[in-house]
């Protein structure tokens, strides 16, 4: 059943049980919760994309995190890697602040969309690939609810990117065969599509430095100025 909106297909997204292991553990986790959050109402749902129907630029990374969109509702949000994550995005110009708490705190992004190709915490951050799979139409109706503007994607990490490639096939852009290789800094056009590598904005990766702030700016400038989004007095060297 296809979707007519973004709107409404976030919605169909949230109320999705298509995997009992995903469904058990993100209800699970809303109910124990973690003790620096006991006094939260857990989402416990799987999270939709956030941002704006007419993004021109589209990041995609890997889950929600446990105790980070699986808590507040919104994608990347009230976790470390999201704090990477928004505060590289307010630095070039595309969100109205670095920080994302809640669902409810204001953030806007600007002609840029945050999704993923599974929309349920994973436990150990690892979705398996029949999860993969089963969430892949929700990625293929995203993007083609998005194509009229969609100009760039950032693929966070080696898994998203693995998953992402075969919905923009099923979406219909020219995807090369064989399919190429994830790499940070790696630049693939699609036919009317640039798409990104990024190392994914992971604590092990932000932490040990093989992702620094430097290195997730510029991909993000890079995209969105392939993208024809990047805000006047943001762009690169």
């Amino acid at each position: 059943m296809e979707t007519s909106s973004l709107a409404a297909l976030d919605q169909r997204i949230a109320d999705c049980r298509a995997c009992p292991r995903l469904v058990a553990w993100r209800e699970e986790v809303a109910r124990t919760k973690r003790a620096a959050f006991a006094d939260w109402a857990y989402w416990g749902r799987p999270v939709p994309g956030f941002g704006p129907p007419d993004a021109r630029l589209l990041i995609v990374g890997l889950a929600p995190a446990a105790h980070g969109g699986n808590r507040t509702g919104r994608m990347f949000t009230g976790d470390r890697s999201g704090d990477v994550l928004y505060e590289a995005l307010y630095d070039v110009g595309l969100a109205s602040q670095p920080t994302s708490v809640a669902a409810g705190d204001g953030l806007e992004l600007y002609g840029v969309r945050v999704t993923a190709p599974v929309h349920c915490a994973p436990p150990a951050n690892r979705p398996t690939p029949g999860e993969r799979d089963t969430c892949r139409s929700w990625l293929v109706q995203e993007l083609g609810l998005l194509r009229p503007t969609l100009r760039a994607v950032v693929v966070l990490g080696a898994f998203g990117w693995q998953a992402a490639l075969p919905a923009f096939a099923e979406a219909g852009w020219a995807v090369p065969r064989p399919r190429p290789a994830f790499a940070h800094g790696a630049r693939v056009p699609l036919g009317g599509l640039d798409l990104f590598g990024c190392f994914h904005v992971s604590q092990r990766n932000t932490f040990t430095g093989k992702l620094t702030p430097a290195m997730l700016r510029e991909v993000l400038i890079a995209a969105a100025e392939a993208a024809g989004s990047l805000p006047h007095g943001h762009g690169g060297n």
